[in-house]
């Protein structure tokens, strides 16, 4: 009988458990579904760091990139060259690829001091978004709000596989 009265009382606490378990699950879900606003609301996105990124520009001199000529693909030619006019700008950028995890990348400058820009159409975008961005006027900073938005993944990489406007001589 003991045995009896045991089983029982776990069974209970098991199933008072899984009840408290799924209980707020239905009530957010019946919550919803009686609030249209709520139903209207987008689910929030998971929470990845910002990779690493200099919140200022550089003091002194930095790294050389990449020389575009090592490359014979015009796409990785002008995104070297590209990233060596823009230097100071990719050294306040980070990067999605999340470089800075598996290769101790500090900004996205990085990415093309090393031979790591050429292998990856995340730098590849970014590089040639911060291009753009800069072209327009738009300041690292403003750039940096762009990049961490995902504006860099509508870049289309084809219209870099030309030849690259002539810098401005200002």
């Amino acid at each position: 009988m003991r045995n009896v009265a045991m089983f029982l009382t776990g069974t209970a606490l098991i199933g008072l458990s899984a009840t408290l378990l799924v209980l707020p699950e239905f009530a957010l879900s019946h919550a919803q579904l009686s609030d249209p606003q709520q139903q209207a609301a987008p689910a929030p996105a998971a929470t990845e760091p910002i990779p690493a990124f200099h919140s200022q520009p550089p003091v002194g001199a930095l790294p050389p990139t990449m020389d575009p000529s090592l490359y014979t693909d015009k796409l990785i030619v002008n995104a070297y060259t590209v990233a060596a006019r823009i230097k100071k700008v990719l050294y306040q950028q980070p990067c999605y690829c999340y470089c800075d995890r598996h290769s101790g990348h500090g900004s996205l400058l990085d990415c093309y001091v090393s031979r790591h820009g050429s292998n990856c159409d995340t730098c590849l975008k970014e590089v040639f978004y911060s291009y753009e961005q800069t072209r327009r006027g738009k300041t690292p900073a403003q750039i940096r709000q762009g990049i961490i938005r995902g504006d860099w993944q509508k870049i289309d990489l084809t219209k870099y596989d030309k030849a690259l406007p002539p810098t401005s001589t200002k």
